[in-house]
């Protein structure tokens, strides 16, 4: 696969969520208009996403019939934070038996989610104890209605990612020197697959001339990014085979959900081929909406009114 887009700020927002402790935002340009049609889209896992901007539309229902639904979000930006929140209420309201899964949350915090939802810690508790200001950085009133609607609804939320402390050292010193208790939150070496070329290709051009930087070592990152997206992938694939008809709403940045290479493919390793995954890009820039000649690159566009 040849990826023809320019990946517009990806390549610092994948730097700085693996080689630093809180992530650079991601910048990926003027958010796309949507075109006007008088015929709606139809087709589903097409070439060309399906268009959404709204809970009532007759597609939204696809949504709500699928075991994963992946919200694919820009960091920085609160449109999409706004577009997540009025899609999980709209998957609520359809059947209340849902999960909020969290790329932003790191797994050795979940006992720290679970008494906040249990409502004995405080949301200032939450954020000191989780190390959120210091393990992802972006404004906590972006992430804090999820929280605050999963606390109130009585949802389980997930902490989906690896402790920054892993990603790091396999960016620097690669997937070899992890060993023993390196493991305790992160899938073993067996299951931490690095060959797909197609998605070494992406990050490889999301990264682009930062790759030539001091004694950056690209196989390294790469294989960190496969980590963070194999610990999420393990982290549903574990949940779900407990919980099966509960729906599980995944938050993560776009470059761990499109095409499906980060998480989604992963979770479909370990899940079986009968499980229904959604993919969902929200307000995507320009460039991600160039037509496909081959597989899709979401299986939704949702574009915020």
């Amino acid at each position: 696969m040849t990826f023809r887009f320019r990946l517009r700020g990806f390549g610092p927002l994948l730097l700085g969520a693996v080689l630093m402790a809180t992530p650079i935002a991601c910048s990926a340009g003027e958010v796309s208009e949507l075109a006007a049609s008088e015929e709606p889209a139809t087709a589903v896992n097409a070439a060309v996403p399906t268009a959404l901007s709204t809970i009532e539309a007759a597609e939204f229902q696809t949504l709500v019939a699928a075991d994963v639904v992946y919200l694919g979000e820009r960091h920085d930006s609160e449109v999409d934070h706004a577009a997540q929140l009025t899609i999980i209420e709209g998957l609520y309201a359809a059947d209340p038996d849902m999960a909020i899964a969290l790329e932003m949350f790191q797994r050795p915090f979940q006992p720290v989610i679970d008494r906040y939802l249990a409502g004995e810690l405080s949301e200032a508790e939450l954020v000191e104890q989780t190390e959120y200001l210091e393990r992802w950085g972006f404004p906590w009133e972006f992430y804090a209605p999820f929280l605050r609607f999963a606390r109130d609804h009585e949802l389980p939320v997930l902490a989906l990612n690896a402790p920054s402390e892993i990603s790091r050292q396999v960016a620097r010193e690669g997937l070899e020197s992890l060993a023993g208790e390196d493991f305790r939150y992160i899938p073993p070496l067996t299951d931490i697959d690095i060959s797909n070329n197609d998605y070494r290709e992406f990050v490889a051009a999301a990264f682009g001339s930062h790759s030539g930087h001091g004694n950056f070592n690209f196989d390294n990152f790469f294989a960190a990014q496969v980590t963070w997206d194999e610990t999420m992938a393990m982290t549903i694939a574990e949940f779900k085979a407990s919980n099966p008809n509960t729906q599980v709403v995944v938050l993560a940045g776009n470059g761990h959900v499109i095409y499906g290479h980060g998480i989604p493919d992963r979770v479909a390793r370990r899940l079986g081929d009968d499980l229904t995954q959604q993919i969902v890009l929200l307000n995507p820039a320009d460039f991600l909406t160039e037509p496909s000649e081959a597989e899709a690159i979401a299986d939704f566009f949702w574009y915020s009114e």
